[in-house]
């Protein structure tokens, strides 16, 4: 329902698409700029890799052992992991910041608040755009986006974007380009207006980002590597890894809306996402291997969510269960000059059940009273490892001479709790 933000009772910035044209948004991390008490920054290493915060709650590192505290979404599926959350903006009707804790309305870890990007409505007319950006460092963006009505009742829409930009500095040993872009994204929406009442809506997403590992600038000089030339701007390096990084992620997701009145609205979401990433972060910004992270992240996730929305003259309820189901694994070396790798990793398998509801009730023109609550419980079985190799090793590739092992273990837990 669209209702007006300075009657919202909650803490919540929402940019339409005009506005995020008009002000040269074309990524989600541009918009901590209008939303106070929200950081959106792009993670260590990737131009795609997501650290969200909101009033001060989020998830600093993106190893798959920890649980985001802002969810991110896209039109209303959950993204599990921050690899690849750091949406472009393209095909858009807006982009909403909801601050504080959201768990008694929808979805999952929204306990700082959530970022949601909403798609644009599909509505059978022939419509057609193209957005083309050139700028410095050679940039040049595209962005397509279409949709059309196969018949009365069937729509179909279709968007593809291309981000490329050159870097804004170099890594001076390789000459590679440091901190460039080089991002790819598509997705295809169909919607089926079966009755009047009721609606099914079919889309599906992909982004490639074969943009660079970004590197760090030294503010000194490394003893280890007397011969690297010495970076001048603040955007140089130099690098001891393959100039080699790939964020991959895709899904697709069903939506079934039914208006079963005027009052009462269901709504089921049933979504399936998966992500691969494979990076590599040099943390000393030499030629010589002092300290570099070899990593990759896999990630699968599926997710059930239905949901029950009341609406009356001074009456509103929002109530509805969710499930979860994901794991995430990966694995990360650290080469210690370039003689040992310490390559730590495993997998973490969750599946999720909650149920929630909240209720607001118009006491006049000025007050109204709003209840909610949430349970939900959590099943977690985790495998964790660390071995020492001999020389040095990538993760998921052969190499090195396995000479200890400091952890290897497995181990479930479970968790519940009402709020």
């Amino acid at each position: 329902t669209v209702e007006n933000l300075q009657t919202v009772p909650v803490a919540v910035t929402s940019l339409g698409e005009e506005q995020l044209a008009q002000r040269g948004i074309d990524n989600i991390t541009s918009v901590q700029q209008y939303s106070p008490n929200t950081t959106l920054q792009v993670s260590r290493g990737t131009n795609s890799t997501l650290t969200a915060y909101i009033r001060g709650i989020g998830q600093q590192d993106p190893l798959w052992g920890f649980e985001p505290g802002v969810g991110i979404y896209i039109d209303d599926v959950y993204l599990a992991r921050p690899q690849g959350a750091a949406l472009d903006v393209y095909d858009v009707e807006r982009v909403e910041v909801l601050r504080g804790p959201q768990g008694t309305l929808y979805g999952r870890n929204t306990i700082g608040g959530a970022v949601k990007y909403v798609t644009k409505t599909l509505t059978g007319d022939n419509q057609l755009a193209l957005r083309g950006t050139l700028g410095s460092y050679n940039q040049r963006d595209v962005k397509i986006s279409g949709q059309t009505g196969l018949s009365d009742t069937v729509f179909v829409s279709g968007a593809f974007a291309s981000f490329n930009r050159d870097g804004f500095g170099k890594f001076l040993n390789t000459g590679d380009e440091n901190y460039n872009k080089d991002l790819m994204s598509g997705r295809l929406s169909l919607q089926w207006n079966v009755a009047d009442n009721f609606r099914v809506n079919l889309a599906a997403d992909k982004t490639v980002d074969d943009s660079n590992p970004r590197g760090g600038f030294r503010l000194f000089p490394s003893a280890l590597a007397p011969t690297d030339t010495r970076p001048t701007k603040v955007y140089d390096a130099n690098i001891s890894m393959p100039v080699e990084n790939k964020v991959e992620t895709e899904g697709q997701s069903l939506t079934l809306t039914w208006d079963v009145n005027d009052n009462w609205t269901i709504k089921s979401i049933t979504a399936k996402r998966e992500g691969v990433t494979d990076t590599n972060i040099d943390f000393d910004s030499t030629s010589f291997p002092t300290l570099d992270i070899p990593a990759f992240y896999e990630d699968e996730q599926t997710s059930q969510e239905l949901q029950f929305l009341y609406t009356g003259e001074r009456l509103k309820v929002a109530s509805g269960l969710y499930y979860y189901s994901g794991e995430a694994c990966g694995a990360f070396g650290q080469v210690v000059y370039g003689l040992s790798t310490t390559e730590n990793g495993g997998c973490v398998d969750t599946d999720s059940t909650a149920f929630y509801s909240q209720g607001s009730y118009q006491l006049d023109e000025k007050w109204s009273l709003t209840l909610g609550g949430r349970y939900t419980k959590d099943d977690k079985d985790a495998s964790v490892y660390r071995y020492v190799y001999n020389g040095y090793k990538f993760p998921r590739e052969p190499g090195g001479t396995l000479i200890g092992v400091q952890t290897d273990f497995t181990d479930s837990a479970s968790f519940s709790h009402f709020s």
